[in-house]
């Protein structure tokens, strides 16, 4: 029977110097279409508070934002491991609290793993998460719950100082039992001394080519919103486009009593018995 990419499977990839790919992903459709592409990992991202709810950052998702889309995604999965964002102040107010919604994107959500945000500060959550028996995917450099912090969305490790700081966070983060590590935002050569330094694999987002593997939101893979184009993503399609020509297409057809027509249309000539398919 075929079975879900596990925690040993990612780690057996850095181990052959093989590439990861993981994409962020928030709903069925997406996650089966994303599935049967081969990728390893799908990441519901609480960047859904931007994709999917149009706010300018990710702080007002919640927990239970991040379970019902884990669940949707879960269900378009038969391959791929699934990781969930754990969302801001979800795991920040103390470690109990960190299990508690860590198992909760697990037990209710269907995720394979948890992944949540910073180095040093956040390594006791992570392990105490990992001895209840919860994989943890780390995450440092441009942390988006620390937006305000930061004062923006910026690169981070740019100085000597920032460099070193990251680097202790990534190694305080694999010693607290997290099986991979996202590296978001932060100059290549940076990225590249962590991966090196580290058993476990680095996922790369805006982190240049020498990670482990590489991440991008599946909407900007496919450019579905063509006015954001941040350096680091590349996009594979311009489905923005081919979608507004659809929906203009099909207003005009309506409009104009072109659709439907008779193809899309049932009729009685079975008789006031037949039952006609709907699908």
């Amino acid at each position: 029977m075929a079975r879900n990419i596990s925690v040993l499977d990612l780690r057996k990839k850095k181990a052959d110097n093989e590439r990861i790919v993981m994409v962020t992903a928030y709903d069925y459709t997406m996650a089966r279409l994303v599935d049967r592409a081969g990728v390893d990992m799908v990441l519901v991202g609480d960047s859904l508070g931007m994709v999917v709810q149009g706010h300018d950052d990710t702080l007002p998702v919640d927990l239970e934002h991040m379970v019902y889309h884990c669940r949707c995604v879960a269900r378009g999965l038969s391959r791929a491991h699934l990781v969930a964002d754990m969302p801001f102040m979800s795991y920040q107010i103390d470690e109990a609290t960190a299990l508690a919604s860590a198992g909760r994107l697990v037990k209710e959500g269907r995720a394979h793993s948890v992944k949540l945000e910073g180095g040093e500060r956040s390594a006791p959550a992570i392990a105490r998460i990992v001895e209840a028996g919860i994989p943890v995917v780390g995450h440092i450099g441009l942390t988006p719950q620390s937006v305000h912090a930061m004062g923006g969305f910026r690169i981070q490790g740019r100085s000597e100082d920032d460099a070193t700081r990251l680097v202790r966070d990534a190694i305080a983060v694999q010693d607290a039992g997290a099986f991979s590590l996202v590296l978001e935002g932060m100059p290549s050569d940076v990225a590249a001394e962590i991966t090196a330094r580290l058993d476990i694999p680095t996922i790369g987002i805006g982190a240049g080519p020498d990670c482990s593997g590489q991440v991008l939101v599946c909407n900007d893979i496919l450019g579905m919103d063509l006015s954001f184009s941040p350096k680091f993503v590349k996009r594979y399609a311009k489905i923005e486009e081919t979608a507004v020509a659809a929906f203009e297409t099909f207003a005009t057809e309506v409009r104009d009593g072109h659709f439907p027509g008779p193809e899309h249309s049932f009729n009685r000539h079975r008789g006031p018995r037949a039952v006609a398919k709907l699908y």
